[in-house]
């Protein structure tokens, strides 16, 4: 395959003709998602993409799941997968550099494909076969550390853009394009970065590791709200992890921005409050502890 493959034939070379795959399309101006579930035969036929062109045309932006759902699946949930077909970063600051270090280090294979999804900001992929959905979770989380990419975009159900199709989520248009780099399907040997199952990305809050006293399940916004926490400790940028979190509930939040925003500044009160009693200054201007930077 030369060039930028259309997303027909990117459709086609990652999944098996029968794969059940989740195409998702977004319109933010109009606050609407519309998702797809079918066979990789039928999503990269004419007729369907004929309809993801309009639609694009339109205002969506197009994304697909990387990983085979199972038969009769009507969403995609973690339940529903069936079969893991491709591991991923995603490349959202300091681009440039992380793919860099991504192609030059020795401790994982060439990926084999790249997308550009925006300027300066990458999408990159390697084809996997027999991982459980938990293995390729970890070893996602163990890769977005050590290449400093985007620990949000670690999920097994993750969508990611599909090649072919216009960005309209920023002001300027971009073409979405992939680069082919390696046409190997690998194993989890193939990587070489010591991968520890965590529940949502290694830089979840150690008091979300464990049950609940109640027995109660932990919830994403829980989650959310201690990786938030976790990342401003070390130093991230407050609006990359807004916009982090953000891009993870897209799909399933009203307006993730303001919730990714409120989920971000109740972390910075957190850990201001916390700072705050550790100083002869913890009583004068707590009033204040609540407001961002």
């Amino acid at each position: 395959m030369s060039g930028s493959p259309s997303a027909s034939e990117y459709i086609q070379d990652n999944f098996e003709p029968s794969d059940r795959v989740a195409v998702l399309l977004r319109n933010r101006d109009r606050d609407e998602v519309i998702q797809r579930i079918g066979t990789a035969d039928t999503l990269a036929g004419r007729d369907f993409q004929e309809w993801l062109q309009s639609k694009n045309q339109s205002g969506f932006d197009i994304y697909i799941g990387m990983n085979a759902l199972r038969e009769g699946a009507c969403s995609r949930t973690k339940q529903d997968i069936q079969t893991i077909r491709h591991v991923y970063l995603d490349i959202d600051y300091e681009g440039e550099m992380a793919l860099a270090a991504i192609q030059k280090s020795n401790e994982v294979p060439k990926p084999n494909y790249v997308l550009n999804t925006s300027p300066g900001k990458y999408q990159v992929i390697w084809k996997m076969e027999g991982a459980s959905p938990e293995e390729a979770e970890s070893l996602q989380q163990a890769m977005a550390e050590q290449f400093s990419t985007d620990p949000a975009a670690t999920d097994s159900t993750r969508v990611l853009r599909l090649p072919g199709f216009v960005n309209r989520k920023h002001e300027e248009e971009f073409h979405v394009q992939a680069q082919v780099h390696a046409t190997t399907v690998y194993h989890l040997q193939d990587f070489r970065i010591d991968a520890e199952p965590t529940d949502w990305g290694r830089h979840v809050d150690q008091t979300l590791r464990s049950p609940r006293r109640d027995g109660a399940p932990i919830t994403q916004s829980e989650r959310d709200w201690a990786y938030a926490k976790r990342a401003l400790a070390r130093g991230d940028n407050p609006d990359v992890v807004i916009q982090r979190i953000a891009d993870f509930r897209a799909d399933e939040k009203h307006d993730p921005e303001y919730y990714a925003r409120h989920t971000v500044a109740k972390a910075h009160a957190e850990l201001k409050g916390r700072t705050e009693t550790q100083s002869p200054e913890a009583d004068e201007g707590r009033h204040n502890s609540r407001e961002m930077p």
